[in-house]
């Protein structure tokens, strides 16, 4: 008896022409009746190889037959995976299906499609408010936020609104819900005197290009991750922003923007543009900020965003996200008088409505300014000393320089190699990278200071880096022996030991 096909692989036969032909369900007309399609080949082998292709093709259209009676967790699963999942990016994929398979389902799954009603999606949203949250409860409460509770009906809503346009059902239940207000959360902007404590302690740390760069451009965290030293010209200062880096699925994944309006080109200053150039000469890979535990690889998302932590932290600031940043940008731009029409552009908006509505915060300095310009406007009178004129009202304005001692921590980080005293007036650089071979060849400096060791060290460094990726390209070519002979070469590194010694 022969093997029958499971349910969606449709159906083969022999003709009496001799010819074997292939039929799948692809989808279904707008009166419910199935639409099929079908490949001819002359042996069953290539017959089934053709009609997988085929199916794989039409894999974006629905292939179930739909009822009314359908439950409403089947048709809210059929709609996700047929009409909205395939439009959607991995990282959004994960916020629909947490909605829809942990939260809406469970709750609402069982009721036939036909007879969910809005009583049963109101009360849904208050059990979520009151006792919807699945993990950690102990910290945030049993209750979701204003946040989810949307994004639940944001998913019935338009899973509804598909079902009444495919006729299933005549209107849609969750339009006369009522939902929680929606506070839009503040955003927090830093000092002048902490963004500067910042930058010192970015600098101490090894981080200071990348958080100075975010600060003067406001790209997001996965836009600045994805630059390349290509999309940098350092005669005209022009950045190209054509790629994005986000993780998704345990993976780092490189792709382009979302949105055309995120593919732009901005213009930096001439001296952060030279801080990048000085900066380029440090760094052995295409990407601007490479990882430092993988081979070309940029920086993960993750971990930048572990460290802004950890700078904040040490250089007493408050806490603050990646994207606040981004918005301590534009805050500063329109304080020192930029166009919004600009602005939304560098930012990559797709227009200058969104840039007033999200990220514009009302600071201490621009209610000041407004109040100065009331009374003068209004009053006829100018406002007296220690109100509007007479407080800052750029950032610019404030003190330039913070007395501030960055804090150093005792793990030196990868790639700076390590300094120890040997006695009272002798110090030791070393820096250990891996060559071509596999192995590890270390080079020394010595000092009589640790100032001195640590400027020596820098320079051997850039040296031996230099040499490694020389290394690595004579190995490509072949060329082993003069890859080698690079790794194990005695040349001269600054002061000898026995000469400071003796």
């Amino acid at each position: 008896m022969a093997k029958r096909r499971k349910r969606g692989e449709g159906s083969i036969h022999l003709r009496k022409d001799g010819r074997w032909e292939g039929r799948v369900v692809v989808g279904y007309d707008e009166k419910n009746l199935p639409i099929t399609k079908n490949v001819l080949a002359k042996t069953k082998t290539a017959c089934l190889d053709k009609l997988k292709a085929l199916q794989e093709t039409c894999s974006g259209q629905p292939t179930e037959k739909l009822q009314p009676d359908m439950t409403f967790g089947e048709w809210l699963d059929f709609w996700y995976q047929n009409y909205s999942k395939p439009k959607l990016r991995p990282t959004t994929q994960a916020g629909y299906e947490n909605a829809i398979y942990k939260h809406i389902i469970p709750a609402l799954g069982a009721i036939p499609l036909s007879e969910l009603g809005t009583n049963e999606i109101q009360q849904f949203y208050t059990k979520l408010k009151k006792n919807g949250r699945l993990i950690r409860a102990e910290l945030y409460g049993e209750g979701v936020s204003d946040r989810t509770v949307w994004s639940c009906h944001t998913r019935i809503r338009t899973a509804l609104d598909r079902a009444v346009q495919d006729g299933l059902i005549r209107i849609n239940p969750a339009t006369d819900c009522k939902l929680p207000h929606q506070n839009t959360k503040e955003m927090k902007v830093l000092s002048r005197e902490e963004m500067q404590r910042f930058l010192i302690q970015a600098k101490e740390e090894g981080y200071f290009e990348l958080f100075l760069l975010e600060l003067a451009t406001g790209l997001r965290r996965g836009e600045v991750l994805a630059l390349q030293w290509d999309d940098l010209d350092f005669n005209t200062g022009e950045l190209r922003i054509q790629r994005q880096v986000y993780r998704a699925n345990g993976e780092l994944v490189i792709s382009a923007p979302k949105t055309k309006a995120a593919l732009r080109t901005i213009v930096l200053p001439h001296s952060l543009a030279g801080v990048l150039e000085e900066y380029h000469g440090q760094i052995n890979s295409r990407w601007m900020f490479p990882s430092p535990a993988k081979e070309d690889s940029p920086l993960d998302p993750a971990t930048v965003r572990k460290r802004l932590q950890t700078i904040l932290k040490h250089a007493g600031c408050r806490k603050v996200r990646f994207h606040d940043l981004r918005h301590l940008f534009v805050t500063t731009a329109l304080e020192n008088g930029m166009d919004v029409k600009t602005l939304s552009t560098i930012i990559g908006h797709v227009s200058a409505k969104t840039t007033l509505n999200v990220y514009t915060h009302v600071t201490d300095a621009m209610r000041q300014t407004a109040a100065a310009k009331i009374d003068r406007g209004i009053g006829k009178c100018e406002p007296p000393n220690g109100h509007g004129e007479g407080l800052p009202t750029k950032t610019s304005d404030l003190p330039s320089k913070v007395p501030f001692e960055p804090y150093k921590g005792k793990i030196r980080k990868p790639g700076t190699g390590c300094v120890t005293q040997i006695n009272d007036h002798l110090w030791e650089g070393k820096f250990s990278p891996k060559w071509p071979d596999g192995k590890i060849h270390s080079r020394n400096i010595y000092a009589n200071t640790k100032a001195k060791c640590e400027e020596k060290l820098a320079g051997l460094i850039r040296q031996t880096k230099a040499e490694v990726a020389e290394a690595k390209h004579l190995a490509a070519e072949g060329k082993w022996e003069a890859a080698m002979a690079l790794a194990v070469q005695k040349k001269a590194r600054g002061t000898r030991k026995k000469d400071l010694l003796t």
